[in-house]
């Protein structure tokens, strides 16, 4: 018997007709992680990797951060339904497990078979029961469950199961622009963005000597992290310091975040449609900071037609927290280095600001000369491994 992982879809089965795409970027994806260690079939059903054993435990993290995987369930593929082998190979799973009870479920999709599926399961239950000793059947709250798949030309017995990620395969539902700073919440809102089935690129604004080297490498580090999820991540890099220095200079300081955000969003949605992005995506929690209030949100969103999502603008920050926690980021944008949105923030920020009033400020800086040049200068990397940056940090 060939040890093997079955992959069950998450919301993938409600796409009937599209199914085969959401499925084929599914495998798409996996092949790119785990490059080449796993031979993958799949049908509506499941999904089944093959793998040599020393390559088991690396293909399986693999698959613990990867998009559209409902279920992974470790198991064994027998290459004919014969009861006998059946039969032989359950027994030598069951003397591999310590347990006091079990039960035994089956699961027939060949209707042709001549035993029902529970007639299948009482017959195991019971050889089970004559070969090992001190145990006995419990249908509600077994030990352990023994799952029995029996489908045209091999049958397929496993017990253990872990739970996935979920949502669509990243890359299924188009691409957005990523607004990364080097805080903890817009790596969060990428993540959920990708769980949604969206590939991401991310912009990053840097005001040296305001913002220093190390700041950048944090960003870069993020990224790195957010794309063992999805696939690598471009990230736009905007020098920002001639912007902020003019906003600073000539714009009265309770608006100089929100001037500076509008500006920010012009950039983003010029690098967004340059690079055929749909949506941008940022960190924004509503209340959370001055520029994140309901009134700021309508009047920095106003510079821009693209759409923009805001995955965490109803979670708390404890919410927050945990989620960066569990994706690992959090760590990493605690790092003690300022970004653009913590230099020069002022003391009393508006939180109610008024359109006509941006309007007004913005025209005494050349912003629109200003941000030509931001874009014309813009630099791009391709993330690196996060122990590529760890090693910088």
């Amino acid at each position: 018997m060939q040890k093997v992982f079955m992959i069950k879809y998450a919301e993938l089965n409600t796409k009937k007709d599209n199914i085969g795409m959401f499925l084929r970027i599914l495998k798409q994806n996996i092949e790119e992680k785990t490059k080449d260690l796993a031979v993958i079939t799949f049908d509506k059903g499941r999904m089944f990797l093959k793998i040599e054993e020393s390559n088991f435990e690396k293909v399986l993290q693999i698959l613990k951060k990867t998009f559209g995987i409902h279920e992974i369930e470790i198991g064994y593929e027998l290459l004919n339904t014969e009861m006998n082998t059946i039969e032989q190979n359950l027994l030598e799973i069951v003397k591999e497990k310590d347990f006091h009870t079990f039960k035994v479920e089956t699961k027939r999709s060949d209707k042709n078979y001549p035993l029902k599926s529970p007639e299948i399961s009482k017959y195991l239950g019971g050889v089970i029961l004559k070969n090992k000793e001190g145990i006995e059947v419990d249908v509600h709250h077994p030990d352990v469950t023994f799952y029995v798949e029996i489908r045209k030309d091999h049958a397929y017995i496993y017990s253990e199961k872990i739970k996935g990620l979920g949502g669509y395969p990243v890359g299924t539902l188009g691409k957005g622009l990523l607004m990364l700073s080097g805080g903890i919440d817009s790596p969060v809102a990428g993540y959920l963005t990708m769980k949604r089935g969206v590939k991401i690129e991310a912009i990053y604004f840097e005001s040296p000597p305001h913002t220093s080297e190390e700041a950048k490498n944090k960003v870069l580090s993020l990224a790195s992290i957010v794309s063992e999820y999805g696939s690598q991540i471009k990230v736009h890099v905007i020098n920002f310091t001639k912007i902020q220095e003019e906003i600073y200079k000539n714009i009265p300081h309770e608006y100089l975040v929100t001037i500076m955000r509008r500006m920010m969003y012009r950039i983003s949605e010029i690098i967004a449609r340059h690079n055929r992005c749909k949506i941008l995506i940022n960190g924004e929690s509503i209340g959370q900071v001055a520029s994140q209030t309901l009134s700021s949100m309508a009047v920095i969103n106003e510079v821009v037609r693209i759409p923009v999502i805001r995955p965490v603008a109803c979670f708390d920050k404890l919410e927050i927290i945990s989620l960066a926690k569990e994706i690992g980021t959090y760590e990493t944008s605690i790092l003690p280095y300022q970004d653009c949105c913590t230099i020069f923030v002022p003391e009393h920020p508006v939180i109610n600001p008024e359109k006509e009033k941006c309007e007004e400020y913005e025209k005494l800086i050349p912003y629109e000369d200003l941000i030509r040049e931001a874009i014309k200068n813009e630099t791009v990397i391709t993330n690196q491994t996060k122990k590529e940056f760890e090693d910088l940090l």
